[in-house]
């Protein structure tokens, strides 16, 4: 299949709800993890995997879903249960190891999961939820649901078995699943160019002759409108669809202790070249030229969402550990 270019429908109209409750969660993960970035340096956290600079492709894809649609994320997912409606304070709760988080405090950072809005989990381990979308779609079969899951995974995830794996089954049997490719440049430390053969992820799709889709990754409504034609396509039987996302990670690989100390990795153009594509200065910016939105209501959205970050971090610390005679609950035996 020829390798289509995603992009925002310009004569589509949009509520301003929908646009606004866009940028909001597009705040709630960039002031989310400001929050996290210093509670890691301060020792409040041990380390979490930001995803600041990447809001837009979460946040159009999530919202692309219904309530009840599945998604899975990866190890940098503190944004993905954001994207999709997930409440802070269980997630901050759960980012400190506590009884009140998403995972009773067992899971941590790179182990998020909250079933009633449909994120069946995340994982440190590159690739493995891959699977576990699929199943999800194939639970949607059998169960004779319209469900979709978002399956979103890293460019370094591309390059596993998992990948091949799922796109196949996938696609073989026509399953409901949108995999997405957030292809922020970097496997760790290592250019996306010196690890992988094609130009693009969204290319491979041609080996399971399903649609492969490139998107702006920094523009919200390119994403949203995207994700939302593959998960019309899915609901009506047709299948998955392969849609990589250009974005980039404005932070380290990790944050910890020490991670200043990195020797420099990322030219420091490029850096600068990305950070000037900010998304959502270029979603704030858009909505304002609009008129769909007034510089008092950005300003009353960020700080409505600093209020709600400042509060989900309090209920994280009033919040107490999980105890002793917890430790074997929660287990399949």
């Amino acid at each position: 299949m020829e390798l289509q270019l995603g992009q925002r429908d310009s004569e589509r109209e949009r509520p301003k709800d929908l646009l606004h409750e866009m940028l909001r969660r597009m705040l709630r993960i960039r002031v989310f993890e400001e929050r996290v970035w210093t509670m890691v340096y301060e020792g409040e956290i041990n380390a979490g995997h930001l995803a600041m600079g990447q809001e837009a492709e979460i946040v159009g894809a999530c919202m692309a879903l219904r309530n009840d649609d599945y998604m899975t994320g990866n190890h940098r997912s503190h944004g993905h249960p954001i994207g999709k409606g997930a409440e802070l304070a269980p997630l901050m709760a759960e980012l400190r190891g506590r009884t009140t988080g998403v995972c009773r405090g067992k899971g941590g950072s790179m182990h998020l999961a909250v079933f009633s809005r449909g994120s069946l989990g995340e994982s440190g381990i590159v690739g493995s939820l891959m699977p576990v979308a699929v199943g999800a779609g194939l639970s949607a079969r059998l169960q004779g649901t319209d469900q979709v899951c978002l399956c979103f995974f890293g460019d370094g995830a591309a390059n596993c078995g998992p990948f091949h794996e799922s796109l196949n089954l996938a696609a073989i049997w026509k399953l409901p699943v949108i995999f997405l490719c957030e292809n922020n440049g970097y496997a760790m430390f290592t250019p996306y160019s010196q690890t992988t053969s094609v130009a693009h992820v969204a290319q491979r799709a041609a080996a399971y002759d399903i649609p492969g889709v490139i998107v702006d990754g920094q523009d919200v409504l390119a994403v949203y409108d995207t994700v939302s034609s593959a998960v019309t396509r899915a609901r009506a039987g047709g299948g998955p669809t392969l849609i990589e996302a250009k974005t980039y990670r404005y932070g380290e690989h990790a944050e910890y202790p020490g991670a200043e100390k990195i020797p420099r990795y990322r030219p420091e153009e490029e850096m600068r070249s990305w950070r000037q594509r900010d998304p959502i200065e270029i979603f704030s910016t858009w909505l304002q030229g609009t008129g769909n939105l007034l510089p008092e209501q950005f300003e009353n959205i960020r700080a409505c969402v600093q209020v709600e970050v400042e509060r989900a971090v309090l209920f994280a610390r009033d919040s107490p550990p999980p105890q002793p005679h917890e430790l074997m609950e929660d287990l399949l035996t």
